[in-house]
């Protein structure tokens, strides 16, 4: 992103805590889960030294967000004994192989974590505790970690030892079209859910496309369907399904409010009509064609479109039923973790630590990566272009942490959630192939019965 003389206000991350999980903070810890017996405990002391003798660090990072290979290769400017290999796949490949791939002999150093609990449960991943205490990860924000925590045996998540760290942390909401809002009469920001859907309608009216979002191979069209969700019923339920707690469920009145509606705007015609044929990539090539008045997505993407679309792109936190409502969206951190078999575990968590706290990496992490750079609560955010995208969208992220309004994403409830029920049941949901109904009881069987393995 360019330069520019007029600069975002600095604001502190104590100020911001984009993380805080939404009736999850009680149970946010300020210390590792010293009481824990957990899997994936390394034996021996940890070492903060990176030290001058070559070290090449294995990582296995998600295809299409930049910002993993661009904190690497500025690491490796700065200490040039270090260098990485970077291996990249879909997010759904490395669903599927990431617990193949952390068993092998050549288990990567540093890998993009789709989900943590099995991959806890069965001992993949490395204990970060130690390093917690080294560093002095205490200095952060503890509900910036406890998504990140995991109790003992896999479950539940929020609580016990920390087994990953974010490559920023990201917050979702609404994308849209500035000169398409002006086309239908668009002046400001909806208040309401039925003032957005009341946008929906005029944009189909006036032929514009209201939604583009993809659901191919992946469902993207969770995205509006948990921000819906979040606003019809107490997000604390969502939290504690997504943690796991005992007795949650996702057969809800909200999730079911929020289907329904989800199928309501399928058959109203407000996504594309082939969105089970557009995927990631195409769904932002569309978007930046100016084919779509909204799209629900995250800040990752702030940064692209600050350059590809300048000045005629808008964010905002979806609203609620009544205006002044709590905003609640989904936030998350890009998860990465160290693999237990990892060759080079203390570099690794020298590359965590410094992605947190050296300067230029919390610069690459917001111009980047377009999210807050997390770290220490003294730490503050670096500045950007007032006016710009990625200056509402840190502002978003701000206004949502003041409002304690972070969730996670539904799609993180277990390891196979997204890709075993959420994604092929939304594809037949929007295709008229599923009832409302069926859908919230398909996700909460297969939640069910992955717990039980």
């Amino acid at each position: 992103m360019s330069g520019c003389s007029t600069k975002y206000p600095r604001r502190r991350l104590g100020l911001l805590a984009p993380l805080l999980g939404v009736a999850v903070a009680i149970t946010a810890c300020s210390s590792p889960g010293a009481d824990q017996a957990p899997t994936g405990e390394r034996s021996g002391s940890v070492s903060t030294e990176l030290g001058t003798e070559p070290i090449k660090l294995e990582m296995y990072a998600e295809t299409g967000f930049p910002l993993a290979k661009a904190l690497a290769d500025e690491f490796t400017k700065q200490h040039p004994n270090v260098t990485f290999n970077v291996r990249e796949d879909q997010f759904t490949v490395i669903v599927e192989n990431a617990p193949r791939v952390l068993a092998s002999d050549n288990a990567p150093d540093i890998i993009r974590l789709p989900t943590m609990v099995d991959l806890v449960k069965d001992g993949l991943l490395a204990n970060l505790d130690p390093y917690f205490t080294a560093y002095g990860w205490d200095r952060f924000p503890a509900s910036q970690l406890v998504q990140l925590r995991v109790g003992e045996g896999g479950r539940p998540r929020g609580t016990g030892s920390l087994y990953g760290m974010g490559l920023g942390y990201s917050v979702t909401g609404v994308f849209y079209n500035k000169d398409l809002a002006a086309r239908v009469g668009m002046t400001q920001p909806p208040a309401t859910i039925a003032e957005f859907e009341d946008l929906l309608a005029r944009a189909k009216t006036a032929g514009v496309q209201p939604i583009m979002q993809f659901n191919k191979n992946t469902a993207g069209i969770n995205f509006p369907h948990q921000a819906l969700q979040n606003q019809f019923g107490d997000p604390a339920p969502i939290a504690d399904w997504i943690f796991q707690k005992p007795g949650a469920t996702f057969d809800t009145p909200a999730a079911l409010k929020a289907t329904e509606t989800i199928q309501k705007w399928a058959r109203a015609g407000y996504f594309p009509a082939d969105a089970n044929a557009i995927d990631y990539t195409a769904m932002m090539g569309e978007f930046q064609k100016g084919n779509g008045l909204f799209m629900f997505n995250g800040d990752w993407e702030s940064g692209n479109l600050d350059k590809s679309m300048a000045g005629k792109v808008g964010f905002f936190l979806f609203p609620g039923e009544t205006a002044g409502a709590r905003h609640v969206a989904m936030s998350a951190p890009n998860t990465f973790g160290i693999g237990a078999k990892a060759k080079n575990p203390d570099a690794a968590a020298f590359f965590l630590n410094w992605v947190h706290t050296n300067d230029k990496a919390r610069q690459i992490s917001v111009t980047v990566g377009g999210s807050h750079p997390g770290g220490p609560s003294d730490l503050a955010v670096p500045a950007v272009a007032e006016g710009s995208l990625l200056a509402q969208t840190l502002a978003a992220s701000q206004q949502l942490g003041a409002e304690n309004g972070a969730v996670d994403f539904t799609a993180n409830a277990t390891g196979g959630i997204f890709a075993a029920a959420i994604t092929p049941e939304m594809q037949k949901l929007v295709a008229g192939q599923q009832t409302p109904q069926g859908y919230v009881k398909a996700v909460q069987a297969e939640y069910e019965k992955e717990l039980s393995r």
